[in-house]
């Protein structure tokens, strides 16, 4: 059996060894223990002498910052996003610009937000902000709305007051030494006399009253409360010849379920609600303003909008123009009933079909009064009859009957 060579060779490396550390004289052992630190320090060992192995070369280590570079110079160029282009300079507002007072929580504030950015490029329109983001109709300890309201308009002189309000109110009401349970029967009562007045104050001042209605929340039994505001609202309002603006169908999918993302005012994706639930985005409190835009251009003349017969003018007049009543004259063909199509409606028409009397003399009048078309001609199409002088062949006569 012969062993390998690599086995015979130890052997002799280790003998080697040992007849040069017997050659040193004493005390030079110092300078193998400096050698074999050296060979370490340079990655090469006394086990790594005895037991060589092959490593493929090694590379110079870069630096990161000289490997990005390294990458950049490497890597083709990348077209830059171009960046979004400034927003339009603040235009100074007029001297006699309308301004459209928006009251209400904090929601109103978010439509005063947007009613704000609608109208930056106009300068014949002022929006105020005058909401309490903590404000409701519930806590009159805390803001008194319809006590208040009076004294808001005529320090702001607007030509239109904006309410949105009712996101604070899912909570008891203090009336009479008493504390109300929510949506109770006389919670309810309570809720609609505050809702008539402010709505009242409002209106004494011959001013026009645009009440928008709460938007869903996240929180289903929030929702609810919100839908049964909106009722009151819309209800109270109307009644008092204000304007209610519904804009819940803005804020849900196609189930009419809380969104919190949607088409934006423009169609667009766009994300609508806080992560909360609660609060409006930039995108959704725009979208609200776009609810309002329509009926404030119908009352201040904007664009090709022109004011209702009978909304109340920025001075508090009624328009007394003479509005064009006559219908267009449209000529229409009257429907002729069923039962007018034979005379008398319990008759069938062609019930008293009668034969003609007189004689067929052609093909034609003989097909039209007796019902029988003319002789097939031999040769044409509806000639179905085989010739009788034609031969017939054994294999027909073997076949006929």
């Amino acid at each position: 059996m012969k062993l390998p060579v690599s086995k015979l060779l130890l052997p002799l490396r280790l003998l080697c060894i040992l007849l040069a550390l017997s050659l040193l004289p004493a005390g030079d052992f110092s300078l193998v223990a400096h050698a074999h630190a050296q060979e370490q320090r340079q990655g090469v060992g006394l086990l790594r002498f005895l037991f060589p192995k092959r490593e493929p070369p090694r590379q110079e280590r870069v630096a990161p910052q000289q490997k990005k570079q390294q990458r950049r110079a490497t890597s083709p160029a990348k077209s830059r996003v171009p960046a979004a282009p400034p927003p339009p300079p603040a235009i100074e507002k007029a001297e006699n610009a309308k301004r459209i007072l928006v009251i209400g929580d904090f929601i109103a504030s978010g439509l005063a937000d947007g009613l704000t950015t609608a109208y930056a490029q106009n300068p014949d329109v002022v929006v105020i902000d005058r909401a309490n983001g903590s404000s409701g109709l519930v806590r009159d300890d805390h803001y008194d709305w319809p006590g208040n309201v009076a004294a808001v308009i005529d320090e702001n002189r607007p030509v239109a007051v904006v309410v949105m309000i009712g996101a604070n109110d899912r909570q008891q009401i203090a009336s009479g030494g008493k504390r109300l349970d929510l949506r109770s029967d006389e919670w309810t009562a309570e809720y609609e006399r505050r809702v008539a007045a402010l709505t009242k104050a409002i209106r004494d001042k011959n001013l026009p009253l645009f009440w928008v209605g709460n938007l869903p929340f996240k929180s289903p039994s929030m929702s609810s409360d919100m839908v049964v505001f909106n009722d009151i609202y819309r209800r109270i309002v109307t009644e008092a010849g204000g304007e209610y603006v519904d804009v819940w169908d803005g804020f849900v999918d196609e189930t009419g379920s809380f969104a919190a993302a949607g088409p934006d005012m423009n169609g667009q994706p766009a994300q609508l609600r806080a992560s909360d639930g609660i609060n409006v985005t930039r995108q959704g409190r725009r979208k609200i303003a776009f609810y309002l835009e329509k009926p404030l251009a119908r009352l201040l003349g904007l664009g090709d909008a022109q004011p209702e017969a009978g909304l109340p003018l920025s001075d508090g007049e009624l328009s007394t123009e003479p509005q064009e009543t006559t219908p267009a004259v449209i000529d229409r063909t009257a429907p002729m009933p069923i039962i007018d199509l034979s005379g008398d409606g319990d008759v069938l028409l062609g019930a008293s079909f009668k034969r003609d009397a007189r004689e067929a003399t052609t093909d034609a009048e003989r097909l039209r009064l007796e019902g029988i078309g003319p002789a097939p001609q031999k040769g044409r199409a509806d000639d179905f009859l085989l010739p009788r002088n034609l031969p017939m062949s054994r294999e027909t006569t073997s076949a006929l009957p």
